[in-house]
């Protein structure tokens, strides 16, 4: 499970590079993984140092650094 998690983030990552910031929900729709799977991938990049986050209403949205 680990590898498919970080090639999870890699595509996270990816997905963040060339389209910018994105909630969950929209990482979860872009990608076509189930939500626990992404959140895995978001903590992956969250501990590598790669993400900031901002709480816009009641989402936060997920970009890199």
């Amino acid at each position: 499970m680990e590898n498919q998690v970080g090639n999870l983030a890699g595509n996270v990552w990816k997905t963040l590079s060339s389209e910018g910031p994105k909630s969950v929900a929209a990482l979860v729709k872009e990608t076509g993984e189930k939500k626990d799977m992404v959140l895995m991938a978001l903590g992956w990049l969250l501990r590598e140092d790669k993400l900031k986050t901002e709480v816009k209403g009641k989402c936060t949205m997920y970009g890199l650094k």
